[in-house]
């Protein structure tokens, strides 16, 4: 107990700290082929992520816990060099180019600057390769080639910095839901396995929490997620109601973390809750919650909801009648607490209702909501990239 009083007052901490640490970009000049960015305040060279998205081809540069000085600072203007204030505590700069190396540092002695250096010839074609250009190897997946003596690797999708982290609910000595001598912690592996290779298909990098019959504490479900920067966190669970109810109450919804007024919500997240809580008093539970109900993550995950409920729907409603749509909803669901990305948790069915249980643990059923739940998480991330360009 007392070890997660300190975990707690941890996490406090660090939400304080991260909400009252806002750096303000002061100035940016391009000079001598470079960005030079310039803060009111010393500037952490780890609050800034890159990543590259195609078609055109873009290198995105995120500056964390970052705002600008007014919603038009000067940036001595390129064409091929834009910037905004992305979120309330991210600034974004995308420079279009097609050759452009990652080269990006903090100066010697001046901690409140920020260089990126720009493509020499960003509107030039390629290079054609010379004709002695052979392929030396093919293989599954990708190709090896070499130009100038360098090999190089070429991928056939352009996901391999989109990680999705995929969690299926209790396994262990938590067994979740039983119905008609079922278990929830069985079909959700089955299911979380359909969409991990899914998305591999896709060309996702994927990572499980749990392959295989384990229980996992709560910190161990998420923390994989902030570690490896994924783009989403997935929890994958099944409903059930008492025995009174059980006859009539069937359906899919779609939750974010959020607390809520609900009744139903609140059961339900208690239900799922309930292993992973288990030595937490009430007051400590609520510190945790209100901890991390503020900032864009709440938003995102709202979104990513939205994109994976209407695809599960969409996929299960080609082939089944009588598909029952709970919507997307809110809720305090503690294993979406630990990651700070896009998280949401499905309840793919009511465990407890006969006939939906029974097309619960059928391979048909199964692949067509793993195939939504895949569905959606592209929708979703389709749409992230269209916000890259500020409208």
């Amino acid at each position: 107990m007392l070890r997660l009083q300190r975990i707690l007052l941890v996490v406090l901490l660090l939400n304080t700290i991260l909400f009252s640490s806002i750096n303000i970009l002061q100035k940016t000049l391009i000079k001598q082929n470079k960005i030079h960015f310039t803060f009111t305040k010393r500037f952490d060279a780890k609050n800034v992520r890159h990543f590259v998205l195609n078609n055109p081809p873009r290198h995105v540069y995120d500056f964390h816990n970052t705002a600008l000085r007014n919603k038009h600072t000067p940036l001595n203007h390129s064409k091929n060099v834009r910037m905004a204030q992305y979120k309330k505590d991210i600034v974004r700069v995308v420079i279009t180019a097609n050759h452009h190396k990652n080269v990006a540092y903090q100066p010697l002695f001046l901690d409140n600057e920020y260089c990126i250096v720009l493509p020499s010839h960003s509107t030039k074609k390629p290079p054609k390769k010379p004709k002695n250009d052979k392929k030396v190897k093919k293989s599954k997946g990708f190709s090896l080639s070499f130009f100038d003596d360098t090999p190089t690797i070429r991928m056939p999708h352009s996901h391999k910095s989109e990680l999705i982290v995929i969690d299926a609910g209790h396994g262990g000595h938590d067994s979740g839901a039983i119905g008609g001598k079922k278990r929830e912690k069985d079909l959700v592996l089955q299911i979380a396995k359909r969409v991990a290779r899914l998305l591999k298909k896709r060309g996702h990098p994927v990572y499980m929490t749990r392959t295989s019959d384990r229980f996992l504490k709560l910190s161990e479900r998420t923390k994989f997620a902030d570690k490896k920067k994924a783009v989403a966190f997935i929890s994958i669970h099944a409903n059930s109601v008492p025995k009174k109810k059980r006859h009539r109450i069937h359906g899919i919804e779609t939750f974010f973390l959020q607390n809520t007024r609900d009744a139903k919500s609140q059961r339900i997240a208690a239900r799922e809750n309930k292993s992973v809580l288990k030595g937490t008093t009430k007051l400590s539970q609520n510190v945790i919650i209100d901890s991390v109900l503020t900032g864009p993550k709440i938003v995102q995950s709202n979104k990513l909801a939205i994109d994976v409920q209407s695809s599960i729907m969409k996929n299960l409603r080609t082939k089944y009648t009588g598909i029952v749509d709970k919507g997307v909803k809110h809720a305090p669901f503690y294993v979406l607490v630990g990651a700070s990305r896009p998280s949401i948790l499905v309840e793919v069915g009511y465990i407890s209702h006969a006939w939906e249980r029974k097309r619960l643990f059928t391979s048909k059923y199964q692949e067509l909501i793993a195939k939504g739940i895949a569905d959606g998480i592209d929708n979703y991330l389709r749409n992230r990239k269209k916000e890259i360009d500020f409208n």
